[in-house]
């Protein structure tokens, strides 16, 4: 039977010889994931369980990112509640302040996911290591639980859309202008629990921290995952990272999609998604005069060291505009220190911006960035539904880190090429 590129890695993971679209399956795992807020949830279900230990201590992660470093009390028990249970199951992979980073940028730093394996995580951009040829996906902080368990997980096998992408993006466009130009023309519920699916010859032309921002934003497709060919680059990627074996799935020539795109990335445009939904794009030059009062560069979407390298270079020797907060945001400690090292902390001070700490902080309305009533922000962040990052009349719009930066300095959201 012809599989899918998801199909073969779960066909893999549930000792098959194949799987089809519908059918349900029991899937070994070889990753559980959770955060601050989710895990508590999954910790008290693990104790309903009766189980005394977690099934392998060595694939159970834990990154305490959302609400830390702790903006208050209850964050605090939160994360003492993640780190106790850590502690006491022996759990290697616990990464908590001065040691962690925002979950999805940090596991592939770290090398804890690799090409062909099965992740779940207790948080909906999980679909994020499909970059790197995984299937991953989001789960409640139930079936965090029962993986933490038993290290497996049901799944009813999804079926596909494949993207073949062919050419080069243009200057100022990246992965975030690809992902929210195709979530403009399919729509939010446009991949309902299907697999994306990355082909074509434009895919070498995607850096992985492109891949990684469109796996990211698949869910907001509606998808059960987003993944790419493993190629060169892939390889590369996870090499420097990681000793364990690299597991190539291809799909079949004749494996059935759903349906199939062609995508030319010359001819896509630097893309904003307007309030309040992410399919409610419009290319650069259609967005028109729209004021902010704040910028976000950073997220589990958006910051890696390449995205926060190109805001630098577009604020090197420049200013904020006035009455615009600026926040840039690296997505791991590392990240962090290499922009300490080549002089990006010192272009987003001089430009009037604060740099903080990683965490996910404003994506979610945590803190870190709020928005106060009638409020507009650029964000480098996922979503921007009614209310996300602060009060329900706010307003976010999403864009890529290059537009963003341009649109700090400008006072207005802003073409990076005409700044």
């Amino acid at each position: 039977m012809s599989m899918t590129m998801t199909q073969k890695i779960l066909a893999a993971h549930a000792g098959l010889d194949s799987v089809e679209a519908g059918q349900l399956i029991l899937v070994s795992l070889d990753r559980v994931l959770g955060n601050d807020i989710t895990s508590p949830v999954a910790i008290k279900e693990f104790n309903k369980i009766g189980v005394s230990e977690v099934y392998d201590k060595e694939k159970v992660t834990m990154v305490m990112d959302h609400f830390a470093p702790n903006k208050d009390i209850k964050a605090a028990v939160q994360c003492k509640m993640c780190r106790d249970f850590c502690e006491e199951k022996n759990v290697t992979h616990f990464y908590d302040v001065g040691r962690m980073g925002i979950e999805h940028a940090l596991l592939p730093e770290k090398g804890l996911v690799v090409s062909g394996d099965v992740v779940i995580g207790a948080d909906s951009h999980t679909c994020t290591y499909g970059a790197l040829g995984a299937f991953s996906t989001g789960v409640g902080s139930t079936d965090m639980a029962c993986g933490m368990a038993t290290g497996k997980a049901w799944f009813k096998v999804p079926s596909a859309i494949k993207f073949v992408l062919k050419g080069k993006l243009n200057k100022h466009v990246s992965g975030k202008d690809v992902i929210l130009h195709i979530i403009g023309k399919i729509g939010v519920d446009g991949a309902l629990y299907k697999s994306m699916e990355f082909t074509g010859e434009g895919c070498s032309e995607l850096t992985i921290y492109d891949r990684l921002t469109i796996c990211n934003m698949a869910i907001e497709a509606g998808a059960k995952n987003g993944i790419f060919e493993v190629d060169e680059q892939t390889i590369a990627y996870i090499k420097e990272r990681s000793d364990r074996e690299i597991v190539s799935f291809k799909a079949d020539k004749n494996a059935k999609y759903d349906e199939v795109y062609e995508i030319d990335l010359s001819t896509i445009k630097s893309t904003v998604a307007f309030p309040h939904l992410p399919e409610n794009t419009r290319t650069i030059d259609e967005v028109g005069d729209v004021k902010i009062d704040q910028v976000v560069i950073g997220s589990c979407t958006n910051g890696q060291y390449k995205d926060i390298e190109e805001a630098a270079m577009i604020l090197k020797g420049r200013r904020v505009a006035k009455n615009v907060r600026a926040i840039i945001i690296p997505a791991t400690q590392d990240i962090y220190l290499k922009a300490v090292e080549n002089g990006l902390v010192k272009i987003f001070i001089e430009a009037g911006c604060v740099v903080s700490t990683p965490t996910c902080g404003p994506c979610l309305g945590g803190y870190m960035g709020i928005l106060a009533a009638g409020e507009r922000a650029v964000a480098t962040t996922n979503r921007n539904f009614v209310g996300r990052m602060g009060d329900v009349t706010s307003e976010v719009y999403l864009a890529s880190p290059a537009v963003a930066a341009a649109s700090a300095i400008a006072g207005k959201i802003a073409d990076p090429n005409n700044i």
